[in-house]
C-alpha cells in the first residue's frame, strides 16, 4: 500500500470548512479505494496566525513541509488584512519558491448543472485553462516611492522570461496533446503590450512546431471574454500570462455554474517542491461560519490532487461520486440553486463513493 504525506493548510474563511470536508472525504475514499493511506497534517497558518505573529506563516514554514507529497490548501483572505499580506505572505510565499509554475484549471459543465449560458451543453463546455503562475504580472518587481505626495508613483512591472515562457506553453501543448480535441489557444494582449507580449507570440511560434498533433491558434485578451461566451465550444485548452489567466478561469468557472465547484492544481511539473491543490472561490468571508459553502471546489482539487500522486482510480472514483451528486440535483449548495448545507453535500459524496443512493 502506497502512503502519502499531506500538508493541509486550510488558511481564510471557508477554507477551514471546505478542507475539513475535502479530508473527510478522502478519509472515506483511503477505505473505500484500499490502495494508499493518507497521512493529514494541518497547518494554522493565514490571518488568524498573522494577528498574533505578525506573519502569515512561520519564517520556517516551506521547511516544514518541503518534503511533503502534496499540499492541500484553502484560501488566504481577510476583510481585516490587506490582500497584498494575505496573498504575499501565504500562498504566493508558497507557490513562488516551490517553483509552481504550471496552475492548472479545468472547466466544465458538470452533470445536472447549468450554467448560464443557454442552449451550452457538457460538450460545448470542457476546458483547461493553464495559467502561468510564477513571473509576468504578479512577480513582485516594482515599488512605490515619494509615499503620500502629489508625485507619488506606484510601479507594478510584468516580468517575462524566455525559460518561464517557454516552459508553460509547452506544458500547455502536452496538456492539449493529451486531450481529445487536441486544440490550444494563445492568449496574449501583444497589440498593446509591444515587448512582453510579443515575446509571448514569437515563442509560441517556435514552440508549437513540435507539436504537430496539435492545433493552435491567437486571441488577444478581451476578445477571449467574448469567445467564451459567445462560442464556448470553439475552445479547448488555453494558456496566458498570470493575470490574463486569472482572469479568465474566473469568468471560465462562473460560465460552469459557480465558482464554488471550480478546482485549481499549482504544479511543479519535475516535482522538485510539492505541488498545491486549491479551490478557486477565495476565502468567502460574507458566508464563513454559516455552514453553506460549496465543498465540490475542493473537492475536484482533491481528484486532481490524487491524479498528481499517482493514483487514477481513486482520482476517478471520487470524480464519479461528485458527478453522481450533481447530476441527482437533491442535494446541492445554494450557490448551485439548492438549499444544501456544506455538511450535507460532504455527506451525500461520501454515500456516493460508498455506493450508497443518495
Amino acid at each position: 500500500m502506497k502512503e502519502y504525506t499531506i500538508a493541509a493548510i486550510p488558511g481564510d474563511g471557508i477554507g477551514t470548512e471546505v478542507i475539513n470536508a475535502g479530508v473527510e472525504v478522502l478519509k472515506v475514499l483511503e477505505k473505500h479505494d484500499g490502495g494508499f493511506k493518507l497521512h493529514v497534517k494541518k497547518y494554522d497558518w493565514g490571518s488568524d496566525y498573522y494577528r498574533k505573529h505578525g506573519i502569515m506563516m512561520p519564517e520556517d514554514g516551506r521547511d516544514q513541509i518541503k518534503d511533503v507529497d502534496a499540499i492541500y490548501f484553502g484560501s488566504a483572505g481577510d476583510p481585516e488584512v490587506p490582500d497584498h499580506i494575505t496573498l504575499w505572505g501565504l500562498r504566493l510565499n508558497i507557490c513562488q519558491p516551490f517553483d509552481q509554475y504550471a496552475n492548472v484549471r479545468p472547466a466544465r459543465l458538470l452533470p445536472g448543472i447549468e450554467g448560464p449560458l443557454k442552449g451550452v451543453t457538457a460538450y460545448d463546455l470542457d476546458w483547461v485553462i493553464i495559467r502561468e503562475n510564477s513571473e509576468g504580472e504578479y512577480a513582485g518587481t516594482g515599488g512605490r516611492v515619494h509615499r503620500d505626495l502629489p508625485e507619488e508613483v506606484g510601479m507594478d512591472v510584468a516580468v517575462f522570461t524566455r525559460v518561464g515562457v517557454e516552459r508553460i506553453q509547452r506544458f500547455a501543448m502536452d496538456i492539449a496533446s493529451s486531450r481529445p480535441r487536441k486544440h490550444l489557444t494563445l492568449v496574449t494582449k501583444s497589440n498593446a503590450q509591444r515587448h512582453g507580449m510579443v515575446m509571448w507570440d514569437d515563442v509560441f511560434e517556435r514552440v508549437k512546431a513540435d507539436y504537430p498533433d496539435v492545433t493552435t491558434d491567437k486571441m488577444l485578451v478581451d476578445a477571449m471574454t467574448t469567445r467564451m461566451v459567445l462560442d464556448p465550444k470553439s475552445i479547448d485548452t488555453v494558456v496566458a500570462t498570470n493575470l490574463h489567466a486569472d482572469v479568465l478561469s474566473d469568468l471560465a468557472a462562473a460560465l460552469t455554474g459557480s465558482l464554488g465547484i471550480a478546482p485549481t492544481a499549482n504544479l511543479n511539473p519535475e516535482r522538485t517542491f510539492p505541488s498545491m491543490f486549491e479551490p478557486i472561490h477565495g476565502s468567502g468571508f460574507d458566508i464563513m461560519g454559516q455552514g453553506i459553502s460549496n465543498p465540490i471546489g475542493s473537492l475536484w482539487s482533491a481528484v486532481m490532487m490524487l491524479e498528481h500522486l499517482g493514483e487514477p482510480r481513486a482520482a476517478r472514483k471520487l470524480m464519479v461520486a461528485i458527478e453522481h451528486v450533481t447530476a441527482a440535483g437533491d442535494v446541492l449548495s445554494k450557490d448551485l440553486g439548492g438549499n444544501a448545507t456544506t455538511k450535507e453535500v460532504t455527506e451525500a459524496i461520501c454515500k456516493a463513493i460508498c455506493g450508497e443512493n443518495t
